[in-house]
Parts: structure tokens; sequence; C-alpha cells
């Protein structure tokens, strides 16, 4: 087995901030370069779209603004971990440069819908994929899975996959987020989160003692509802994902949330725009890690 970055740990174990979801893939990049002000007549097929999206990525993460206080962990899509920001590999950059701890988005995307969820895709090449991203100095792993509605079969069939998978990322010396995301919009949502509570903690006692994960959750509807998983001498970190809230909305429910920190991404994005200036640029990104590093601090 492959042995954590304890220097990594540490960070995420007892420093403050959040996590940068910088993990677009395939399917949102188009939307997340046209909430940047690039229109898809802009580039020309998939290769000049992943160039785009790169340098968007790379101005986020090389600006000032983006700094180790404030920016705990980054995460990042594979084809982020595989390129270089300033000549350096992505990882690396992030971690000596910026003491940003990072996270690679591991998931090959949801399965149809079943029982009011969805688990994610088979992934049979992630051995692979996290041996090389143990080479190329990640901490950890996110991978995401939807849950619609307060349906006890699809919420255990998400849960348990995750925790599944988890297990063989922990194998890899790598430390996993399990993302079982409950869909903001649903109308069981209460209903959702109690069923996924419970799905959580069956799953958390069957892991060895001195084993931990993380948490990525939605934020729920009952502030401090996962206060229980936030003390989980299992759990390293819960942190929230926006789920399409703004990001005011999204900051004003975490702030709510005593121990959860944020790992937003289209909330992160939210006011920025290719067509700024570096000074426009920087001082918007920073006034927005400022505003989510704030409602992280609670």
């Amino acid at each position: 087995m492959s042995v954590m970055n304890r220097d990594m740990l540490d960070k995420v174990r007892t420093s403050t901030g959040f996590l940068a979801a910088l993990d677009q893939s395939g399917g949102s990049t188009p939307k997340a370069l046209l909430a940047y002000g690039v229109e898809e007549s802009a580039y020309d097929g998939e290769d000049e779209m992943f160039d785009m999206v790169h340098a968007m990525r790379s101005r986020i993460i090389t600006s000032p603004a983006f700094d180790g206080d404030r920016v705990l962990g980054a995460i990042l899509f594979e084809m982020t971990m595989d390129r270089e920001i300033e000549g350096r590999g992505s990882a690396e950059f992030l971690w000596n440069e910026k003491g940003v701890v990072p996270f690679l988005k591991c998931d090959k995307g949801l399965a149809d819908e079943a029982n009011g969820a969805q688990v994610m895709q088979p992934m049979p090449d992630l051995d692979a994929l996290l041996a090389r991203g143990v080479e190329k100095g990640m901490f950890g792993t996110k991978m995401r899975s939807v849950i619609k509605e307060a349906n006890a079969a699809g919420v255990d069939a998400v849960v348990d996959q995750q925790f599944e998978i988890g297990l063989q990322i922990l194998g890899h010396g790598l430390m996993p987020i399990i993302e079982p995301e409950v869909d903001i919009h649903s109308p069981s949502k209460v209903e959702s989160e109690e069923l996924l509570k419970a799905a959580i903690h069956r799953n958390l006692d069957q892991l060895d003692e001195g084993t931990e994960v993380m948490l990525k959750l939605s934020l729920p509807s009952i502030d401090n509802f996962y206060a229980d998983l936030i003390a989980h001498p299992k759990v390293l970190k819960v942190v929230a994902l926006s789920g399409g809230y703004s990001r005011d909305e999204s900051n004003e429910i975490l702030a709510r949330q005593n121990g959860m920190i944020a790992s937003f991404s289209r909330a992160l994005a939210e006011g920025l725009s290719a067509k700024q200036s570096d000074d426009e640029f920087n001082a918007t990104l920073d006034a927005t890690i400022a505003s989510i590093a704030a409602a992280s601090a609670t």
C-alpha cells in the first residue's frame, strides 16, 4: 500500500479554508466556458476546448488571490492533472507553490437513473488512474453520485458503491472524497438526507478502526444535520457542494453549518470572465475566495 502524504494529511486535518472544485469534465466544460465568457464558436473541437478550460483553471490557480491560507485544497479533472502550470505538473505546482492540497476527480460520470438515484459508471481503469495520481503527487480523489428521490434502495446503492470504491482508493494510499449528492430540487430532499445519513453511518461502521474518508454532501435542509458525521472519528472532513445554489445562497447556508467547509465549483467561478483584465479578475476572485473562506470558518 502506498503511504498517504503526511504533510498534506496534516494540512487537511488542522488547517482552515475550503476546497476549490476545478474539475469540470467533458460534458460540463462548454457550460463552464460559457459562464466564463467563452462562446462555443471560440474553439474548434475538444482539443481547443480543453486548452481553453486549462487556461481558465491556470489563471485561477496562478492568481495571487488563490493562496493556501484560504484555499485548503483543489479538485482537478484528470486532464488538468496531466498538464502543466507554469512549466510544472499541476499537482506539484499547487502543493509546492501554493500550499494547496491536490485532489483528482476519478469517476467517469453517472449511470442511468434507477430507484430515484444515479450510481457511477463502471471504472475498469481506476487502478491505473490511481497509480498515475500517486505518481503525480495527488493526495486524494473525488467521485460523484446523485440521489433524486427518497428511495432506500437507490440511496443504499449509491452509498455502498461509493464506499466500495473508496476502499479501492485507500488501497493506493489516497484519500477518497465520497460524494453522494442529493439533488437540491428533490421534492423529498429532507427524507433523502435522512436515508443518506443512515447509509453513510452503516458504511462507516464497517470501516476498520483508524481508517478515514472525506465526505462531500449537499448543503442540508436542516441546519447542522450532519454534525454527527463531522464529529465521526472515521471522517477526516465534511465538505459541501453548492449544487446549483448561487454563491450568496451557498455561503449563507454554509455559514450556519458548524464544522462544514465549502467545495464549490460554479459558485467559485461565478463572476469571473475571460474578458476581465488581470486586475479585475484577481479582485473578483479575491472577493469570492474571501466570502467562501469566511462562510467555511464557522
